[in-house]
């Protein structure tokens, strides 16, 4: 994790500048897409939005010193004008920079984060990397916002929307899945907004995964995937906590801990009910790539 506690520091550094993703991403040793994913998905927030909290945060120090005047404070933090400074600080801080001036009154801090490796009292994880060839996943696709955490109710509606025929067509499609595929009936995400923010819009499948070069049916949609690594998280537990604990397990312990790093691609989950449905086995399949040779280390 220390390629990505240098990036925090050097966000730090760079808050009356530029910031240039693609260079913290060069000093997390990692891609800028692998980079922006991991950070929004262990941190709650998009990247975007920690550094304007961050930037906000010690402006408002010097708002409070009373040393600049506030058109000053706002060209040295990258705002065009004082009013566009006023309007960014009153999003953060609930209140203008002139009335916290003149008042004193009470402002937000976003601290500067830091990544930790989690061992101790972490979650059971096994996992196997898995080569497949190109394939389609097939299905009936919708548009729900990103939830972290508990159920989802758009996907709850869209799952109950769908007619007997449709998930009579994806089971014969998964019963025909090919051997190491994930099986099943599947739940895929993609289409991600860039933020990765909690409430921003992606594209929600539920399918079955079958060979590139098998047709799919006329009424259902299609997904095509290209041939590749894939990182296999398999966990057990109750419904949907352990489910969407395998997405922190994968960006907070695996991936730093492993010399691998993700690829656009879907994000499918296999999941198989125990019992009445409250507990459930669940396979987490995430694109991965090696990372290359010359930088091994890991954020």
């Amino acid at each position: 994790m220390d390629g990505g506690n240098e990036a925090m520091r050097a966000i730090d550094d760079r808050l009356e500048a530029e910031i240039d993703v693609a260079e913290l991403a060069r000093i997390a040793r990692t891609s800028e897409y692998h980079f922006r994913r991991m950070f929004s998905t262990l941190a709650g927030l998009p990247l975007s939005e920690y550094i304007r909290r961050r930037r906000l945060t010690v402006a408002a120090a010097a708002v409070l010193a009373g040393r600049e005047t506030l058109s000053d404070i706002a060209v040295r933090f990258g705002y065009g004008s004082a009013d566009a400074f006023a309007r960014a600080f009153a999003a953060v801080h609930g209140t203008g920079p002139d009335e916290a001036r003149r008042t004193g009154a009470a402002l937000r801090s976003q601290s500067r984060l830091s990544f930790h490796l989690t061992v101790e009292g972490s979650s059971p994880m096994e996992y196997r990397i898995t080569p497949l060839p190109a394939f389609r996943i097939v299905g009936r696709s919708t548009r729900v916002p990103l939830v972290f955490e508990g159920p989802n109710a758009d996907i709850e509606r869209f799952t109950r929307a769908l007619g007997q025929d449709v998930r009579a067509s994806i089971a014969a499609i998964g019963e025909r899945a090919g051997d190491g595929m994930p099986a099943g009936s599947l739940s895929v995400s993609d289409e991600f907004d860039e933020s990765r923010a909690e409430g921003s819009m992606l594209r929600y499948t539920i399918g079955a995964a079958t060979r590139a070069e098998a047709s799919p049916p006329a009424d259902l949609d299609a997904i095509e995937v290209a041939a590749g690594d894939w990182l296999v998280l398999s966990t057990e537990g109750r419904v949907p906590e352990a489910l969407q604990q395998l997405w922190p397990l994968a960006y907070g312990e695996w991936l730093p801990a492993n010399p691998y790093r993700l690829v656009p691609g879907p994000e499918i989950l296999a999941v198989e009910p125990i019992g009445d449905g409250s507990t459930a086995r669940a396979e987490l399949w995430l694109p991965i790539e090696p990372e290359p040779a010359a930088s091994t280390a890991t954020a």
